[in-house]
């Protein structure tokens, strides 16, 4: 029900563009979120939209790098990642809820991604 796409390999300070196409759940119903898991290291929320509203949030460590976004006719959201640092490097997953509280928490989650991998590399 989600699909994402757009990882690839990436010199430091470079950019990607992952995609999460949605079929079956509608995006614009639904608090959505990027998260991360790298080699050893725990899943963590990158950035999420809320609705109604749009409010965004990003981890501090991203912040002013990457950007967060859906496309409602297109039924897709969006992770633009700029300025990429070699500790981006994690496998990236797109996830929705209907929940509320805090967008961040994975628990919250009920419909994911396949995940598509982020290396960060020169």
């Amino acid at each position: 029900q989600l699909q994402a796409s757009g990882g690839g390999l990436v010199q430091p300070g470079g950019s990607l563009r992952l995609s999460c196409a949605a079929s079956v759940v509608t995006l614009d119903y639904y608090n959505v979120a990027w998260f991360r898991q790298a080699p050893g290291k725990e899943r963590e929320g990158v950035a999420c939209i809320s609705r109604p509203d749009g409010r965004t949030d990003y981890v501090d460590s991203v912040k002013g790098r990457f950007t967060v976004s859906k496309d409602i006719p297109k039924n897709t959201m969006y992770l633009q990642m700029d300025s990429l640092k070699l500790e981006d490097t994690a496998v990236y997953f797109c996830a929705a809820t209907r929940l509320g509280g805090d967008l961040m928490d994975a628990s919250l989650y009920d419909y994911w991604g396949q995940g598509t991998l982020v290396t960060v590399s020169s």
